[in-house]
């Protein structure tokens, strides 16, 4: 195994730990990916993230075939389709964070509330329309709900961050998660809410173009 493989495997472990730590996943509900080679790497299926080891992370091609002993997610569907159809995209996260999970119940979008909603791409974070977990009907109504976007809700489900690094997926599915917590807490005070337009999240969008995670030589 490569060294740059086995790090990236530890990193995936890391994510999962810090999932937890966040408290936007529990046990072992959640999964991780990122893009290795010509496939990815993901998180087996049902192991304790404290329990799990480099050598368990499951490697994968894009066809759906891997030699690993463990079998991998059973939501291996949507992350090898995401990273297959989003060239832009390396890592996904994907857990069930409480707030996030209480609006995919209601079906509902989250709306421009707030301006950090631009870091999902656009003026609003869609909610894919349910479908049983790791079926493809639930892969494709998630890479539906992504289009020119980095994060989704899923129906009854949980949530879907992405990025070009596993540090910036989950960073991303951690401000979800505190959007949609400002969300459920402004609609218990009544709607209708004040909704920021389609041109300012655009402008917002192109100024998050240098915003976070950057390296070091051109942080502002």
């Amino acid at each position: 195994m490569q060294d740059a493989e086995y790090a990236l495997r530890k990193e995936i472990i890391e994510t999962c730990r810090k999932m937890n730590a966040l408290g936007i996943n529990q046990g072992t509900s959640g999964n991780v990916s990122a893009r290795w080679d010509k496939g990815l790497l993901v998180t087996p299926s049902g192991i304790d993230y404290d329990a799990i080891a480099p050598e368990d992370i499951v490697y994968m091609r894009m066809d759906g075939s891997y030699d690993h002993h463990l079998v991998p997610s059973t939501e291996w569907r949507f992350h090898r389709d995401i990273l297959k159809s989003r060239k832009d995209v390396n890592a996904v996260v994907h857990a069930h964070p409480t707030y996030c999970t209480a609006i995919s119940m209601t079906g509902r979008d989250i709306p421009a509330v707030h301006y950090m909603i631009a870091a999902a791409g656009g003026p609003s974070v869609r909610c894919a329309p349910y479908q049983t977990f790791g079926t493809d009907g639930l892969s494709r109504n998630a890479v539906k709900a992504l289009k020119d976007r980095m994060c989704c809700l899923l129906s009854n489900h949980g949530m879907i961050a992405c990025g070009v690094s596993l540090k910036k997926a989950l960073w991303l599915a951690n401000e979800l998660e505190t959007l949609a917590r400002q969300y459920t807490v402004a609609l218990q005070l009544g709607e209708p809410l004040n909704v920021l337009s389609d041109g300012e999240i655009a402008t917002v969008v192109e100024k998050f173009k240098g915003y976070g995670l950057r390296p070091k030589s051109s942080a502002a």
